[in-house]
């Protein structure tokens, strides 16, 4: 799980629940995607991931490695690294750049290679299925799919989702051949006591 402005990681062991904490020192540790060797984590704060690798049976390490973003990476002066998802083959990383709208390929070195495809402002969590790609765009209340190439270095639009329940989706999850997205409702007066729920839309086909 991350931690967003504790700047911290946390890991779930499903057998007994027990929840282990890991101190980043990250501005804002914002997503997580898990691969076989490791579990990555975004932060939006600065140009920067971090590797959580897996040990034997599974367990974590016992602290997490910082990865600096280099190559084509513009980092920007806001909000940055937000979603990550793995790229078609499963050898690299996708990550969307929330400020700047731009899609990259990041290698597990973190050098980042930018994706040719269309403008993903406010972009936020990534979901890929083979190669498709959900982008949810979080101001925007939309979700894009796109259709990447076998390096995950392009990708065409071949639909965008909408729905009028949309209240700032943040991320999603697919279960058969539909989407769930939690609503964040940014911007509503009362946070605290306001009513969120989760969209189910159509996720279509690979």
């Amino acid at each position: 799980m991350a931690g967003g402005p504790s700047g911290t990681a946390r890991v779930i062991d499903t057998g007994s629940g027990a929840i282990t904490s890991y101190a980043l020192g990250g501005a804002f540790v914002n997503d997580v995607v898990l691969t076989r060797k490791a579990a990555w984590f975004t932060d939006s704060g600065v140009p920067r991931l971090y590797r959580l690798d897996r040990g034997e049976g599974g367990a974590p390490a016992a602290t997490a490695t910082p990865v600096t973003l280099t190559g084509e990476w513009v980092q920007g002066t806001g909000f940055g690294a937000n979603g990550i998802a793995t790229a078609p083959g499963g050898k690299a990383l996708l990550v969307v750049n929330s400020e700047t709208g731009k899609l990259y390929r990041v290698e597990t070195t973190g050098v980042a290679t930018e994706v040719d495809t269309v403008s993903l402002k406010a972009g936020d969590g990534l979901l890929r299925h083979g190669r498709l790609l959900y982008v949810v765009r979080n101001q925007e209340d939309t979700v894009v799919v796109l259709r990447l190439d076998r390096t995950g270095l392009s990708g065409d639009v071949v639909r965008t989702i909408t729905s009028d329940d949309f209240d700032v989706p943040t991320t999603l999850a697919r279960f058969g051949t539909h989407l769930y997205l939690p609503n964040a409702r940014f911007g509503t007066s009362s946070p605290t006591t306001a009513d969120y729920w989760i969209t189910k839309v159509r996720g279509g086909r690979r």
